[in-house]
């Protein structure tokens, strides 16, 4: 029988080989080969980040970085193909919360037992 390791190195390389996959790095590219679209999307992606951060260490979202995401978001849902991106990110995301459900099932029938 295969270990645990064994088996996840075998499903990485099953997702990297999948349709999903593989239309998530096609979308990826077409932005990061697009000079205006990759700077959007790098713009967007550090003010999540730092948005993000703010929020864990317990500090309040200013209005000013409201109205700066509200902006920078409206330019993102008009570029094409960030918006492919998105979706692609979309698709890999239910596979993988899917595949997740699928390994725990073993933990959530242990402790779901009468």
């Amino acid at each position: 029988m295969k270990n645990m390791k064994e088996i996840a190195q075998e499903l990485k390389e099953v997702i990297a080989e999948s349709q999903d996959f593989i239309e998530l790095k096609k979308a990826y590219d077409d932005v990061m080969s697009d000079i205006q679209a990759k700077g959007l999307f790098i713009q967007f992606r550090n003010l999540q980040m730092e948005l993000n951060q703010k929020m864990m260490q317990g500090q309040d979202i200013s209005p000013e970085d409201n109205m700066k995401s509200q902006q920078i978001l409206m330019q993102v849902q008009q570029n094409e193909k960030i918006t492919k991106l998105k979706e692609a990110e979309q698709s890999m995301n239910v596979l993988i919360t899917d595949l997740n459900k699928i390994i725990m099932e073993p933990l959530e029938e242990l402790y779901n037992q009468d």
